[in-house]
């Protein structure tokens, strides 16, 4: 269904005087349309339900109520004699129309100006956050855009998301997706993997909905077989979402471009006086970067920084919040977590948090079913350990064997990061930050990149291993992707876009050191770039976990996923996993 938005440059909503007057979202008003010549209204003859419908959807809204006749003196142009639509047009321009004629007297006799009332999605009501934890479990999520209402689809079947395909994607189809999770009908439905690739299984294919149905489940489509689709064809959409105003409450100071600086705050400052203000730098990471570049409608984080002193051209000076920790998907910054009381430990305007924001960004996953399949056991001689030692990649109790006599017990598997993202991922440091370490004769461009844990069932780490990025670089990509990064002769380091760095389960320390663990049941946990220091477009699927025996002599691993591929249901019955009674994995 092509749009031709040519007829009609813009739609608003301009409230109705009286009690939510100057309140956002605007939720119910008068329907003005812009043309070329201005705006003007739309008579209310013979308007419908269903053209409410098409006008809340395009203004963010799910659904609609109906109005009565509401007496208005707007004195206007009527523009538009009569609209007939069908409910589930994407556009207002798509309906059939009648316009009016230029000299006639009476261009809506007897009749007003259209008048129609929203109902808007929980996230977008007063009291948004709260009311956000009651929504039932969820069918249906969006993943790696960077504003709200935008994103790869991804559904929920039996216990595991997955993807959907392309093939004959559409607007209508990804309505249905933007109005069951609480937005307005679609104003992009993209194909080809636009916001990233997804990993694990792709549910749906040629999916055909008629733009009424209540979830895309219940639409026309096809089950997949491997054959047909790729993650390289995965369906994302652009919803239209409600304005909320959020990017008025916050600025960025003092930056090269538009896209950065430091974060200014505007907070009631008492007696109905707003202030600006700064956030405290301790502990700000890219997460919370993601969030202010949402709130702001700049793309995703590109980093987050703790020091601003060379963007120093602002008069603001006092720390208004601190100790902000976001989950990442919030949609402005006052939704994270912070402090009750402003707590800052470097208090000049110098240490307070900046932000650069931008249109792609990276997304690490690992592996799962790779780490599953390459698990295994090694006793390895001390005198084969120096190297990882020095390193720190032994438990502490190695310092304390008969070396170079005796051995350690490693748990070994292989680790493939893919990055599937939209833009190569790079160490936060430059190469000339970069440690050389002599013992294994390469730099090091990240202190930590990966955690590799034993956790005990209810949680508590019995071993750990980390890997500091040995040295990020292309192993092998997928076909028409050229590598770009490489290890040796101190060249760049990083990952690109469709490719993955392998540490096989054979190099130093590559395994988390068990010698002290005693057998019993177990879960492993890696996870990567755990401290957030490079930005991502989605740092939930950056932990993989799998349920492991191990039984004083051999391991087994099973239910290896990511953070986010199970449900919540499939989650917590992992979490409460009794234990392999034998080594049979049903």
């Amino acid at each position: 269904m092509q749009v031709d938005e040519k007829r009609m440059e813009k739609i608003r909503l301009r409230p109705l005087k009286g009690a939510h007057a100057g309140r956002l979202p605007v939720t119910e008003g008068v329907v003005e349309v812009k043309f070329k010549e201005g705006w003007g209204h739309i008579c209310n003859t013979g308007w419908t339900i269903k053209n409410s419908r098409v006008v809340c959807g395009m203004m963010g809204f799910p659904s609609q109520r109906s109005v009565g006749k509401k007496p208005n003196s707007l004195k206007s142009a009527y523009r538009i004699h009569s609209v007939t639509c069908s409910g589930n047009e994407a556009h207002l321009s798509a309906c059939t129309m009648e316009f009016s004629r230029a000299n006639s007297s009476a261009p809506c006799p007897g009749g007003g100006a259209a008048v129609v009332s929203c109902v808007p999605g929980l996230q977008f009501t007063q009291g948004r956050v709260r009311k956000a934890k009651l929504n039932p479990v969820p069918q249906m999520r969006l993943k790696g855009g960077a504003r709200a209402g935008e994103g790869r689809v991804e559904v929920l079947k039996g216990s595991e998301w997955g993807t959907v395909c392309d093939d004959h994607w559409n607007l209508q189809s990804a309505s249905v997706v933007c109005r069951e999770l609480g937005f307005g009908t679609a104003k992009e439905a993209l194909t080809g993997a636009r916001m990233g690739q997804g990993m694990g299984p792709i549910y749906m294919n040629e999916v055909q909905c008629g733009g009424d149905e209540k979830s895309l489940w219940d639409c026309p489509h096809q089950s997949i077989t491997a054959e047909d689709c790729k993650h390289t064809e995965d369906a994302s959409v652009i919803c239209n979402i409600p304005y909320m105003g959020f990017e008025k409450l916050m600025r960025l100071t003092g930056g090269r471009t538009r896209l950065e600086g430091r974060v200014e705050l505007l907070l009631p400052a008492g007696g109905g006086v707003r202030d600006w203000g700064l956030i405290c730098g301790d502990g700000w990471t890219s997460r919370e970067a993601m969030v202010v570049c949402r709130q702001l409608g700049l793309g995703h984080a590109s980093s987050g920084l703790r020091e601003t002193w060379y963007w120093d051209s602002s008069n603001v000076t006092e720390m208004v919040m601190s100790g902000v920790k976001c989950k990442g998907d919030e949609m402005t910054l006052t939704d994270c977590q912070h402090h009750s009381v402003v707590s800052c430990k470097r208090a000049g305007a110098q240490f307070s948090a900046g932000v650069i924001c931008s249109d792609m960004a990276s997304d690490l996953v690992l592996n799962a079913p790779l780490v599953e399949q390459t698990v295994y056991i090694e006793d390895r001689p001390l005198h084969l350990l120096y190297c990882a030692a020095e390193e720190n990649c032994l438990a502490k109790s190695a310092a304390q064997a008969s070396w170079p006599y005796g051995h350690r017990r490693l748990l070994r598997f292989s680790s493939e990061i893919h990055n599937i993202g939209k833009a190569d991922f790079r160490p936060r440091l430059g190469r000339h930050s970069w440690v050389w370490h002599e013992c294994h004769r390469h730099y090091h461009s990240m202190d930590i990149f990966t955690y590799y844990d034993l956790l005990s069932l209810n949680g508590t780490k019995v071993a750990d291993g980390h890997k500091a990025s040995f040295c990020l670089e292309d192993t092998e990509c997928h076909e028409g992707v050229s590598k770009r990064y490489e290890c040796a002769n101190f060249g760049e380091q990083g990952i690109t876009v469709g490719c993955w760095d392998l540490y096989r389960h054979d190099i130093d320390c590559q395994w988390i050191d068990i010698t002290d663990v005693s057998p019993g049941n177990y879960i492993l946990q890696v996870i990567i770039n755990p401290n957030f220091e490079v930005a991502e477009s989605d740092f939930t699927n950056n932990a993989m976990r799998c349920n492991c025996k191990y039984d004083g002599h051999r391991v087994w691993l099973h239910k290896c996923h990511l953070g986010d591929s199970f449900s919540e249901e499939a989650e917590k019955e992992f979490e409460h996993y009794p234990g392999q009674l034998n080594n049979k994995i049903s």
